[in-house]
């Protein structure tokens, strides 16, 4: 197997490969990334959702049999 590298910056997720190996690249590549730096601390929306849950009066969270019950 011959491995090819080379330093990129990611843009909404992707990955621009190089011009000059793209003759070299098929269709199916195994990546490996190793980041520079910090990792971004930014939050998603998840994270965000998880550590401040929205409070709604009268709501009642459903049990593990409610949440598993199929119908």
């Amino acid at each position: 197997m011959q491995t090819i590298e080379f330093r990129a910056k990611i843009k909404n997720g992707v990955i621009q490969i190089p011009a000059r190996f793209m003759g070299k690249v098929a269709d199916d590549a195994r990546v490996i990334l190793v980041p520079k730096g910090k990792k971004n601390t930014q939050t998603d929306m998840i994270e965000q959702l998880m550590s401040n849950p929205l409070k709604v009066k009268g709501f009642t969270p459903l049990t593990r049999d409610e949440t598993h019950a199929r119908k």
